[in-house]
Parts: C-alpha cells; sequence; structure tokens
C-alpha cells in the first residue's frame, strides 16, 4: 500500500511548483491525522443534505492528499462525532483549505510572525510552523473544540504553535505581527487587525459575501493598502456562535409564487448571479446579506429569488420576463442599478480595484476612482 508520505510528496510537487519554499511544508504535514473524517455533499439530495467519508481502505490517502477542500464540520455537527447514519443540512463550519490555495495566499519571510485566522482543521497553522517555526505562528479560533483538537493533533507530530481561542472580529493575543492570514471572510477589516499589523505587514483575505481576496500593506501612515488579486477566493464567513444564523426560510416561502406588491417587466436578460461571480460581489458589497437562490424548471425557465432579513424580496422568471417585489426596499431595483453602473464603466475586473483600509475607513476603489464600495 502506497505511504501517506509518498502521497503527500506528489500534493506537495503539485500544489508547490512555483511556490518551492512550501515543498517542505506540504510533503511533511500529515493532513489524515488532522482530517480523519469530513463531510461531502450527497448528489441529488433535497434538502441538500451531507454525508460522511472516511479514507478509503484500498486508497486510504487519495482523498486526503487531494489539492481540495474538506468540510470538516456543518453546522453544529463535527464529524469526529458524527455517525455514517448522519445527514446534516446546515451549512460549512470548519474545513481544512486546500493546500494549492494556502501556499500561493502568503509570501512569508524568514522570522516573520503570522497569525492565522480560522483554525479549522489546524492545517494551515501546520503548514506555516514547518516553515517558519512553532514560535513564528499564533492560530485562532472562535471555537474552543476547534482550537483544542487541532492542538492536540499538531502536538501528535512534534508542531506546537501557539493556539487561542479568540473572536477574529475583537481584540486579539498579542501584537506587532508581520502577516495576518485569515482562512475566514470578515467585513469590515476588524480594527484591531490594523493595530496589531507591524508598519509594511501584510493582510490576506477575503471579503465577507464576496469571492474578492485582498492583499494589502501597511505603510508608514498607518493605512493598509493594496488590490484585489485576480483568482476568486470564497470562505466561510466569521461568526460568533456554534453556528450561523437559520436561512431566511419564511420569506422565501412568501416569495416562492405569490405576486407581492410590486410587478414589472425585466429590462434585460436575466443575470446568472452564480456564473457571473463579479457582478454578484459587486451587488453584495453595493446591498449586504441578500440571500439568493435560483431554480431551473423542466424546460429552461430560469427562476431567481433575492431575500433580505427584513422580509423585502424580489422573483424574477426568464419565461414570463416578470419581476415581482414586495417589502420595504425593492431588491431587484438594486442589482439592476449595480449592473448597470458597472455596464457603463465597461465591466471593469474586479482584481483592478484597489483597497484602502482605515481604522474609520475600509473602501474597494474602482481603476477610475470613480466608484468608491464600503465595506
Amino acid at each position: 500500500m502506497t505511504e501517506w508520505t509518498d502521497t503527500a510528496r506528489k500534493l506537495a510537487e503539485e500544489v508547490t511548483a512555483t511556490a518551492p519554499e512550501w515543498y517542505d511544508s506540504v510533503s511533511s504535514t500529515p493532513r489524515h491525522q488532522l482530517v480523519p473524517r469530513w463531510w461531502e455533499p450527497i448528489p441529488d439530495s433535497y434538502p441538500f443534505a451531507w454525508g460522511l467519508r472516511t479514507p478509503q481502505p484500498d486508497h486510504p490517502w487519495a482523498e486526503v492528499y487531494a489539492d481540495e477542500t474538506l468540510v470538516t464540520r456543518v453546522g453544529s455537527l463535527h464529524a469526529d462525532g458524527a455517525d455514517l447514519s448522519d445527514r446534516p443540512t446546515g451549512l460549512p463550519t470548519s474545513s481544512s483549505t486546500l493546500p494549492g490555495l494556502i501556499v500561493h495566499l502568503l509570501d512569508p519571510h524568514e522570522h516573520d510572525q503570522v497569525l492565522d485566522v480560522g483554525t479549522g482543521s489546524g492545517y494551515s497553522a501546520a503548514l506555516l510552523a514547518h516553515c517558519l517555526g512553532d514560535n513564528h505562528v499564533t492560530s485562532i479560533d472562535v471555537d474552543p473544540y476547534l482550537v483544542d483538537i487541532a492542538r492536540e493533533r499538531l502536538a501528535n507530530f512534534g508542531r506546537t504553535p501557539r493556539f487561542e481561542v479568540a473572536d477574529a472580529t475583537g481584540s486579539l493575543p498579542g501584537a506587532d505581527y508581520d502577516r495576518i492570514l485569515a482562512t475566514v471572510s470578515v467585513r469590515p477589516i476588524p480594527p484591531a487587525w490594523l493595530d496589531a499589523l507591524r508598519p509594511g505587514g501584510k493582510i490576506v483575505a477575503t471579503i465577507t459575501g464576496t469571492s474578492l481576496l485582498i492583499n494589502a500593506d501597511k505603510h508608514a501612515d498607518g493605512v493598509v493598502r493594496g488590490r484585489v488579486q485576480p483568482d476568486p477566493a470564497t470562505f466561510m464567513r466569521t461568526r460568533h456562535e456554534t453556528d450561523y444564523p437559520a436561512r431566511l426560510d419564511q420569506v422565501y416561502d412568501a416569495a416562492r409564487d405569490q405576486p407581492g406588491d410590486e410587478t414589472r417587466q425585466l429590462t434585460g436578460p436575466l443575470p446568472d448571479v452564480w456564473d457571473d461571480w463579479q457582478l454578484r460581489c459587486l451587488y453584495e458589497l453595493d446591498t449586504p446579506d441578500i440571500e439568493n437562490r435560483s431554480a431551473r424548471r423542466d424546460g429552461g425557465t430560469q427562476i431567481m429569488w433575492l431575500l433580505a432579513a427584513d422580509g423585502s424580496w424580489a422573483r424574477a422568471n426568464s419565461e414570463t420576463m416578470t419581476v415581482h417585489q414586495s417589502g420595504p426596499h425593492r431588491l431587484w431595483d438594486d442589482l439592476e442599478r449595480v449592473r448597470a453602473r458597472w455596464t457603463s464603466a465597461s465591466r471593469f475586473p474586479l482584481h483592478t480595484m484597489t483597497v484602502e483600509l482605515a481604522a474609520d475607513r475600509n473602501a474597494l476603489i474602482s481603476p477610475d476612482g470613480t466608484w468608491t464600495l464600503e465595506l
């Protein structure tokens, strides 16, 4: 049987070709000890559900040492404490981030002090500790179980970075970090991160509700400036409890097939905010925390719903070319306004946006400087 080290070396060869400084970390870190079991979506399940996965006896390392994200907890149910019969239907709340993304997110230098935000399985902390040394890495998570089990599992193979239970949006353990790497998404960037970052230090993080990965450096005036990165990345949002708030099912029930307060014709093709991820990101930046759902019916008809916690909703139908809206806000009008403005700006690629982070203001700025989106 192939040893895990052989498979880990193959993974390292795959993901570190352009980042060779990470080869030893990836090839030497026993990911299977950090992720003994994980969750995978059950195909064609309704409602959407997850099933427990364990290493296959004939190829025990193939899936664990793939360049894939492994979900380790769904809702409040961690794979460690689950039964094979469990079928959770919630959102992922912990994972082991795909290795290739981790090694390309950060360019640490010798002697750097790094804050790893979002312990998860402990895999990113293990890679960083191997690369920089245990005493140069601090890893935090809001969940005590994740912190405790990661500390224990890393210690089993000789890695002892500092682990702390902490809310990433509040005060941080320690200060004077050279790098802050977040594998959870935030909005805005917490002021404590800006305070804890040394001049010349770097923040790498994603913006909640978007696929926008920012890479920004702290300047002498205390402002952190940088850019959106070319490749999209999506991480779980920060949370304060074991699980995320419930989805807006009651709003969806009202929106599913009711006429609403207003009915009008679509002014253009029905946008696909899942395929057009850049439009989705701009809409989220302009109108935060809107839940969107979509369906394709027999015959190809597409329907999209936009849902808000205040009870506002919109439903668009590609066959009838109609929009129904209800509630205190006209969500579809907001989406069309954002799309029109982006179109008038020649649909600039989002990686051409710059970012400015200060204690009193977080902003993404269009390449021509005429459109500022506050975080």
